[in-house]
């Protein structure tokens, strides 16, 4: 039975959401921009394409234990609660602020994105990018703040035309017959470095690309039937995401080969231009835009259900529960646009999304162990969903997921640093705000 409570948020999300969340809040420009990087550092097409696959095959694993925890967990929030059950309050308090910062800094980087795009199509704008990216985080916030259905609703509507668009490009691509490109010379990026390095550097680029997978799971609370919808639109998402980033790799080099796409900014308009010709840019344009303002849509809606999920447990303002008539988290959305408000307004995000992306690992790393030990300490617990493959397949995970940070913080030293502070001070606020929570 549904509870009616004002601070409760209301249960009705179902599949096709799940779906298109899933899939709004992962295609973006990665897959457009990423083939140029990769093929710079790989220059066999079937060792890249085996790269994505790869890539995909983690993320299919990852969907497996975030469903058997967001089922055991149905709460908003997602990794937060997960960690919180496993490892006590600390551990789930700098899980959740990871989590949240992560989704946090998303909508203003991607309005800034969207602006710059729009400046491309209608140049008489370029003095005003700021405006423009200010006046999208405001739409949103205001569509979002009128309700959760209005919200899911251009989530499912935005996806469909992302999906639609690049099956448009793809179906272009394999109907090219123009004249053949000459592959253009340049030195083996297996010789540059060694193949094991160019491949893990290539991985943790389509990784980067596959981030916002797990984003089903911080609904659960609002969904139907979590038990049965969550893993359904977990898998199902995730296949559609795997499919056309294999099928769109495989379009490019229809078209060019390896050597001509190596270190190209933006493969995806090279490609567009010798099918469409000048109009090329155009096309790729209005793709990236359709899918910046799908990613946008979904990242308004994921921190504040990790803020929600956190004020419950006091680790954030009391009013963070507030929830309107429409089932939107208000406090917590507003609060959020404010921060995004602020980061536009600065404009600096380079040190911010670096340090996103680790902390995004550094979750995905305590949810993979989180698995393991409930598994042991909590082996009672309803599992409505079992990760298939466990432990085998979790143990995977948290190697890969090792790997991957070990790669971060090599090539990254600066965000490791920054993170490292942050836990230093990190325990005296968690005491703080859990004393204040306990005396009221």
């Amino acid at each position: 039975m549904e509870n009616n409570s004002p601070n409760h948020l209301k249960k009705i999300l179902g599949v096709s959401f799940g779906i298109a969340i899933l899939i709004g809040g992962t295609i973006g420009v990665g897959i457009l921009r990423t083939p140029g990087a990769i093929a710079g550092l790989l220059d066999n097409h079937w060792l890249i394409i085996s790269c994505w696959i790869l890539g995909g095959i983690y993320v299919l694993l990852g969907c497996g234990a975030y469903s058997e925890l967001a089922t055991m967990f149905p709460k908003a929030g997602g990794s937060y609660n997960y960690v919180k059950h496993a490892f006590g309050n600390y551990f789930g308090f700098i899980t959740g602020w990871f989590d949240y910062l992560t989704c946090a800094i998303a909508p203003a980087f991607f309005c800034i994105v969207i602006s710059e795009y729009l400046v491309l199509l209608v140049p008489q704008w370029e003095n005003h990018t700021t405006i423009i990216a200010i006046a999208f985080l405001l739409g949103f916030t205001l569509l979002h703040a009128s309700g959760t259905k209005n919200g899911s609703l251009v989530q499912k509507i935005t996806s469909v035309i992302k999906i639609l668009l690049f099956v448009i490009l793809i179906m272009a691509c394999f109907s090219y017959s123009g004249v053949e490109i000459a592959p253009i010379k340049k030195s083996s990026g297996l010789l540059e470095s060694s193949i094991i390095v160019s491949f893990f550097k290539s991985l943790q680029m389509v990784l980067g690309t596959y981030d916002g997978w797990h984003g089903v799971s911080f609904f659960a609370e609002e969904d139907e039937n979590p038990s049965k919808n969550i893993p359904k639109s977990m898998y199902l998402g995730v296949l559609v995401v795997i499919i056309i980033y294999v099928i769109i790799n495989l379009a490019f080099f229809y078209v060019l080969p390896v050597e001509n796409i190596a270190n190209s900014p933006l493969a995806a308009a090279d490609v567009a231009k010798l099918i469409f010709g000048k109009k090329g840019s155009i096309v790729v344009t209005i793709i990236a835009l359709f899918s910046i303002i799908s990613i946008l849509n979904a990242y308004m809606m994921l921190p504040s259900r990790v803020l929600y999920g956190m004020s419950r447990d006091g680790y954030f303002v009391h009013k963070g529960t507030i929830v309107n008539k429409g089932g939107t988290p208000i406090v917590a959305l507003l609060f959020s646009s404010i921060f995004g408000f602020i980061l536009i307004c600065i404009g600096t995000f380079e040190i911010l999304f670096s340090l996103a992306t680790f902390m995004s690992v550094t979750v995905w790393l305590l949810t993979y162990i989180t698995l393991i030990k409930l598994r042991i300490s909590k082996p009672d617990l309803p599992r409505p969903h079992k990760s298939w493959g466990h432990p085998l397949t979790t143990i995977i995970l948290i190697l890969s997921t090792i790997a991957v940070f070990i790669g971060f913080a090599y090539s990254d030293r600066n965000s490791l640093v920054i993170i490292g502070i942050i836990m230093l001070f990190s325990y005296p606020v968690f005491l703080l705000l859990q004393k204040n929570h306990y005396n009221k």
